[in-house]
């Protein structure tokens, strides 16, 4: 997932916050998550703690797990996704 896509998802939820407060929130918890993971590769490596590069390694791509989930429960018609205006997720993809 790009940076563009994460930005183009970001600002639907803003825009859309008041009627999908939820998803707001969840993507928020996303994209603290991708964060958080970028942020702790160096003093992982740093301070000799290689347990937690995997778990940052998940963290970075929460945010694509996360939209290929929701795409996955959308094309099954489990779960509406209205954001998925904002991604290029082609429906052959499998992330899953």
């Amino acid at each position: 997932m790009t940076l563009n896509e994460l930005q183009r998802i970001k600002k639907w939820h803003v825009a859309h916050r008041a009627d999908h407060p939820v998803e707001y929130h969840l993507w928020d918890a996303m994209l603290t998550l991708w964060v958080m993971g970028w942020v702790g590769f160096l003093p992982a490596y740093a301070f000799e703690q290689f347990w937690t590069i995997p778990l940052c390694a998940l963290a970075v791509a929460a945010p694509s797990m996360y939209v290929a989930w929701r795409m996955k429960a959308h094309r099954k018609q489990k779960l509406r996704c209205d954001f998925a205006c904002c991604v290029r997720w082609r429906l052959t993809d499998t992330y899953v």
